[in-house]
């Protein structure tokens, strides 16, 4: 009898090479796991084909006849197939083979491209198999259809799956009995052959429902571990102390912290002085003031005679971070330098494009202790950065860094360090339970006083004079003083013009080009039509021939920039010496210029809703009314019901749902890259959050009971094979 790690050859040889080369299937578990798409009944609805759709329908043979071909030698046969109600005809240019099977009566499912032939439907040379055959004795009501493989017919991954099946042990539960006792869940053999052979759409509804609930429950038991393992770790407490640089710094601010700042300073002030390291998620609306509550903890932990590190995705956020937050300090941040405050510490920066010479400088300032506060990208990460008394890890934007890649900087700590994870992507709650299940969470809502209003409306690139309107208006920003951005989806032209992300490179970062979000892959409803996108330069040369905007200094900011050049154009915008910054997505996140007012967003369909509502977070910072313009060129359902919903509301978490439900669970799981079977197949995170919730609490119940999961190796085997794949993506991320 075979068992999941069975090697698909000697079941099914003949098809088994196939499955290996077209979809990465090599064993039995690989092949149960290969769910249908749907199914089909016996009694299929013919009326609905339209052409152009692939049709996989059940039909019976209405009529058949054979004739001689003119034009060569040969018969040809049509066949009409029926479902009763409607007919599709279909031709085989050669009859044999096809004559003795397709007649009158009988019943077959049948496959291909509809095309038309004299105002008639029709199907040329379909693929089909017959019900009898296909039955071999087992009639069933359901018939799945599953992803195409290769060259192979639907029917033939069916009775591929069926074979398997028949010879196939009972299945190893990774659900223990009590568990699915208490949720009345089918066992996982059961699921198998409910999903892949079902009897009726109950059978198939049970084993969604016990498929679902298995994802959710390995995931939970995933993140049960791992905060179990946190809480067990035994760190040095890091207590706020009177007199330090926090007090001084806290003494100097210009404006007052709202109360969600305060509230969240006071519970990561308590968790910071206990001997637990605390492990907390900080979200909040664009604005929110998330870098001040992070940069008050890592002050408060260079008051405690420690270290704070600040991971960021990029080289210009990292820079970003490394200005605002010198600025902010002041001589705070000149410590042991002529005209340093007393209580000063240094704030040092760390990239990978850094100078030989400043990089080994800054080394020996992390190792010695003398820089309190470390900021950087990928490269904190390596095996040369050495820290004095690592006390804080920082990570910004969780969404681009691993858990291994957060635990890789926490490793660099003499104790394990407390660890704070900032998301400026407001998160619905069942994705926090989902993804951020091992940290705790606080939210903040509220924004600071001075941040003026943003304004949104959708520009219609055809609409006559729109455009031009829309480069006076930033003329009109620019004139009474402020600053714009021009946001677009290519740095050049060099690449396929469809928005993918191929033209990347040198160490861009992937993500500051826009990838379409209607592309048929990320699960939108539709495909936009293809056509050329706005590139950096492309956009820079035409503003320049823009007499709207003549005068004005307009400058360009992307990726493949190198550090000191990014670095310069930075400074020359916040210094106001640039009117107009033209930029990729690069901009998206940290960067502070307070009197920008005004975002023009080339191709906004092309982008994320929530990517959408980051960028244009970079505006109205500095209490002047903001304006963003969001350009389109398409009037395609999809992406103008998104641009629509982002110019009505700047409420990040209702934008992140609708940016979440328009997307794949991979996506939301940061998956893209785990490879296939690491993606949800049956749970979707923003609509089954009472199955999160059942298995959440039974996930942490049975690891306080079993933390190694020794009384359940099948469940362990089964969050081994997650972990393991999130392993193998951090290493292809690098």
């Amino acid at each position: 009898m075979a068992t999941e790690s069975s090697r698909l050859a000697p079941i099914i040889a003949t098809a088994a090479k196939k499955f290996a080369t077209a979809r990465d299937i090599h064993t039995v578990g690989d092949l149960l796991a290969f769910w249908p798409r749907r199914y089909r009944t016996r009694e299929s609805d013919l009326g609905s084909v339209t052409p152009g759709e692939f049709l996989v329908g059940v039909a019976e043979v209405k009529s058949a006849t054979t004739r001689s071909m003119k034009a060569r030698k040969g018969t040809m046969l049509n066949v009409v197939i029926t479902d009763g109600t409607h007919d599709i005809d279909i031709t085989f240019f050669k009859a044999w083979g096809h004559e003795k099977v397709l007649v009158p009566g009988a019943r077959g499912i049948f496959a291909g491209v509809v095309g038309t032939y004299n105002n008639r439907l029709q199907l040329t040379h379909p693929g089909y198999t017959m019900l009898d055959d296909f039955d071999a004795g087992d009639r069933k009501d359901l018939i799945p259809i599953y992803r195409a493989v290769g060259s192979l017919h639907t029917w033939t991954v069916t009775e591929s799956v069926r074979r398997v099946l028949d010879v196939l042990d009972e299945v190893p539960d990774p659900i223990p009995e009590s568990v699915r006792t208490t949720r009345r869940l089918v066992s996982r053999t059961q699921a198998l052959r409910g999903i892949h052979t079902p009897n009726s759409w109950e059978e198939v509804e049970q084993a969604r429902r016990r498929l679902r609930y298995e994802e959710a429950f390995v995931l939970q038991v995933t993140l049960a571990q791992r905060r179990r393992t946190a809480s067990g770790q035994v760190t040095r407490p890091r207590a706020t102390r009177s007199g330090g640089i926090l007090e001084a710094f806290d003494s100097r601010l210009p404006f007052e912290l709202t109360a969600g700042q305060r509230e969240v300073g006071a519970t990561m002030a308590d968790e910071m002085a206990r001997e637990v390291p605390m492990h907390r998620l900080l979200q909040g609306e664009v604005g929110s003031g998330k870098t001040v509550v992070a940069l008050r903890a890592m002050l408060a932990a260079v008051d405690a005679g420690g270290q704070a590190a600040l991971l960021a995705p990029t080289e210009v956020l990292a820079g970003q971070h490394h200005r605002t937050i010198t600025t902010m300090l002041g001589d705070l941040a000149d410590g042991g330098m002529l005209g340093g405050a007393e209580n000063a510490t240094r704030v040092a920066l760390l990239t990978g494009s850094q100078p030989t010479a400043v990089r080994r400088r800054t080394l020996l300032d992390v190792a010695s202790g003398d820089a309190g506060i470390v900021i950087g990208t990928h490269a904190l990460l390596q095996e040369n950065v050495d820290f004095f008394d690592l006390a804080l890890v920082v990570v910004d934007e969780q969404h681009r860094f691993g858990v291994e890649q957060r635990d890789a900087l926490r490793g660099k700590g003499v104790v394990p360090p407390h660890v704070l994870v900032m998301t400026a992507t407001p998160i619905p709650r069942t994705v926090a339970m989902t993804v951020f299940g091992d940290l705790e969470t606080s939210t903040l809502r509220e924004l600071p006083a001075g941040r003026a209003p943003i304004t949104t409306h959708v520009v219609p690139e055809e609409r006559p004079g729109w455009m031009a309107r829309t480069w006076e208006r930033v003329a009109e920003e620019v004139r009474g003083g402020r600053q714009a951005y021009v946001v677009c989806p290519r740095i050049g032209d060099d690449g396929t013009g469809d928005g993918s992300i191929e033209g990347v490179t040198d160490g861009a970062d992937l993500r500051e080009e826009a990838v379409p979000d209607d592309d048929p892959g990320s699960g939108h409803a539709a495909a936009l039509p293809p056509r050329p996108l706005k590139s950096v330069y492309a956009v820079h040369e035409a503003l320049l021939e823009q007499p709207a905007l003549a005068g004005l200094s307009i400058g360009v900011l992307h990726g493949r920039l190198s550090a000191e050049d990014k670095d310069a154009i930075m400074r020359r915008f916040q210094q106001g010496d640039l009117d107009v910054l033209v930029s990729t997505t690069v901009i998206e996140v940290g960067v502070d210029v307070a009197n920008a007012s005004v975002m023009v967003v080339m191709d906004a369909d092309r982008f994320g809703v929530s990517q959408l509502h980051q960028l244009r977070g970079r505006i109205g910072r500095g209490g002047h009314p903001g304006l963003c313009l969001l350009v389109t060129g398409t009037d395609a359902e999809p992406a103008m019901t998104r641009l629509s919903a982002v110019a009505a509301t700047t409420d990040g978490f209702e934008l992140a749902r609708l940016d979440l439900s328009q997307r794949r669970e991979g996506d939301i799981l940061g998956a893209a890259q785990h490879g296939r079977r690491t993606q949800l197949e049956f749970l979707h995170i923003l609509d089954d959050e009472d199955v999160i919730v059942d298995a959440r609490e039974d996930a942490f119940a049975l690891v306080a009971a079993d933390p190694d999961l020794n009384d359940h190796p099948v469940l362990a085997e089964a969050v081994r094979a997650r972990v393991d794949a999130e392993q193998a993506a951090y290493l292809e991320r690098g």
